[in-house]
């Protein structure tokens, strides 16, 4: 069975990359008779506005909302968290398509302009007790989005607290000033039903050559492979690192940039 990977913009090379070093197969999507067949969908981080047109022209925006509806498994991050959102603030003039059936509202350029794109050690208690592992990982926010308010139905699975000089530059963009605070947390990462979506980048940290790193992608991944599985395809399991002994570290080895790897191309513009 295969995962799909929306290919019409961003970096889909890295989530295509990223599955198969957990052995699963992933099949790049461009036009709706491409969703036939597979067990679940990433939608990546780009250009949502792009990214949203492009789909129009294909005809895909109803095909995804169907595969949706039919209780498959998505992803959806950075632009694909707010791809699946039901609604979305601060979009470019004249607005994009949604795919919606996420429960939740989600400002599009939260965290400003891609000079404040950053990396972050985040808290993860929820999935760490579910999967084990570390309590944090690695996160790359880009010109990143952020959800300001999850319906009851949203399980939230991480947040974000805002530091001071990100407060300041983030109220400037907000429809409505002093709705963020230092100190405040902001939900970046959730899961409904079938859908999950994370604000952040997980497929930028994958450098193989650090135990941390490959722990990272395969941590973040096969919680969507669990998902598959939950679903019924049973043939795809989450996969367990396994540290090679003489590589082993005791703490994380954090790395300041994005690791940008089997990709010649990216835009993460908004």
């Amino acid at each position: 069975m295969s995962v799909g990977v929306l290919a019409l913009q961003g970096s889909f090379h890295e989530h295509t990359a990223a599955l198969g070093k957990l052995g699963v197969k992933g099949v790049l999507v461009k036009k709706p008779e491409q969703l036939e067949g597979l067990v679940g969908l990433i939608i990546p981080g780009g250009e949502s506005t792009t990214m949203a047109r492009l789909a129009e022209y294909h005809n895909l925006i109803q095909a995804l909302q169907d595969f949706c509806k039919k209780g498959k498994p998505i992803w959806g991050t950075c632009a694909g968290l707010i791809f699946l959102a039901n609604k979305a603030i601060g979009q470019k003039s004249g607005g994009q398509e949604l795919i919606g059936g996420l429960d939740c509202t989600v400002h599009r350029n939260f965290f400003g302009s891609q000079l404040n794109s950053f990396e972050t050690e985040l808290p993860v208690p929820k999935i760490a007790a579910e999967e084990g592992g570390p309590e944090t990982f690695r996160a790359v926010f880009i010109r990143a989005p952020a959800i300001l308010e999850a319906g009851p139905s949203v399980e939230v699975l991480a947040e974000y607290t805002l530091l001071s000089k990100e407060s300041t530059s983030t109220i400037e963009n907000m429809e409505n000033e002093g709705q963020c605070q230092a100190g405040q947390k902001v939900i970046v990462a959730v899961k409904q039903g079938n859908l999950l979506a994370t604000a952040f980048h997980p497929e930028l940290t994958s450098d193989t050559r650090c135990p941390c790193d490959l722990y990272n992608l395969i941590f973040r991944h096969s919680y969507f492979l669990k998902m598959l599985g939950e679903n019924g395809d049973q043939s795809l399991v989450p996969v367990k690192v396994k540290q090679d002994p003489e590589n082993s570290v005791s703490s994380p080895q954090h790395r300041d940039l994005p690791i940008f790897r089997q990709t010649e191309v990216l835009s993460f513009e908004k």
